[in-house]
């Protein structure tokens, strides 16, 4: 990933989203050869020179004014997550520093504090690894693979590599296009605050080769941080649910703690329930694969369709070592 290439990519795919009547231009039925806003139209809009904005769009001037960028953000009519986007990729020496490829280590009073927590919670990294879930959270999410994976770098789950490239958790969502679209977001939102990181060039890398509807959904780029808001899910061992999330930082770690929650009285809130009591009556179960095994996030189902064994089993792991796919 280039910085330039970025910034150049990012403005181009949001002039093409704008037509020319949408911001009062009269094309008087001419026809364009490009989609969207010309450079020259988006230039004299924004109140800068076309020959300006061409540089700035081609990566060849850097540390735009507020200004620039004020009026930019104000005629492509972008997000506030989106302007924040823009300014890190326009200033790249202003974005935050790189942080060691080996960083995200936990407190030890932090990984407790995601044990005790009452409700789904899983703790994210910078990049979509998760690096601690409690036990409900766990079922919840990824229940078919180790409890304990997160606490082993080779093998600790990533958020992304679930939703693109792990068929069970890919059937965990029933807006599946949806949440794939949300972790292509954060990771954009990553790119602009860790420019040229090592590790996230990595995970981009391997997505685009291996799932092409990543490699669109990233060409997009799309930008979008999730604070809130209400997650589907057909959850294999106790159905349907619909349940509210919250997202919350921690900013000296620069983690993200996501929550998750029922409303009270709704058969979203029997489901959980019932999950939390199969989570908890559950004896554990450690995986059977090598300590050196490739990650569990990218392994595919057992040909009779039943998958290995999960951390916190449902209630028949007791007989049956081995539990139906979930997410």
């Amino acid at each position: 990933m280039d910085g330039r290439d970025d910034l150049g990519e990012f403005l181009r795919t949001r002039r093409a989203r704008l037509r020319p009547e949408d911001v009062g231009l009269t094309t008087f039925g001419a026809r364009r050869r490009v989609p969207g806003l010309r450079r020259e139209e988006l230039a004299q809009l924004a109140g800068v020179s076309a020959a300006y904005y061409t540089r700035l769009e081609q990566g060849q001037s850097r540390n735009a004014s507020d200004g620039v960028l004020d009026a930019l953000a104000r005629v492509l009519r972008l997000t506030d997550d989106e302007h924040n986007h823009m300014r890190n990729l326009a200033r790249p020496d202003r974005t935050s520093p790189r942080p060691a490829p080996c960083s995200e280590r936990l407190r030890p009073a932090t990984r407790r504090l995601v044990d005790k927590i009452d409700a789904p919670a899983i703790l994210v990294g910078r990049f979509g690894d998760i690096l601690a879930w409690n036990r409900l959270g766990h079922a919840l999410n990824a229940g078919h693979l180790d409890f304990d994976a997160p606490n082993d770098p080779a093998r600790r789950p990533n958020c992304a590599r679930l939703v693109f490239l792990d068929r069970t958790t890919r059937t965990l969502y029933p807006d599946w296009p949806v949440k794939a679209s949300e972790n292509v977001a954060y990771l954009r939102v990553a790119a602009g605050r860790y420019r040229d990181h090592p590790a996230l060039a990595a995970l981009v890398g391997e997505l685009s080769l291996k799932s092409p509807e990543f490699a669109a959904m990233w060409a997009a780029h799309p930008v979008r941080e999730k604070r809130h808001g209400v997650r589907p899910m057909n959850h294999p061992l106790v159905g349907p649910l619909s349940l509210e999330y919250e997202v919350m930082q921690v900013p000296d770690q620069d983690l993200v703690l996501t929550m998750f929650i029922a409303e009270p009285g709704t058969a979203s809130s029997d489901a959980l329930d019932l999950l939390a009591s199969l989570t908890l009556t559950a004896e554990p179960v450690r995986p059977r694969q090598a300590p050196d095994a490739a990650p569990a996030a990218v392994t595919e189902p057992a040909p009779s369709g039943r998958s290995a064994a999960p951390g916190r089993p449902g209630p028949s792991a007791a007989s049956d070592r081995s539990a139906p796919d979930q997410a």
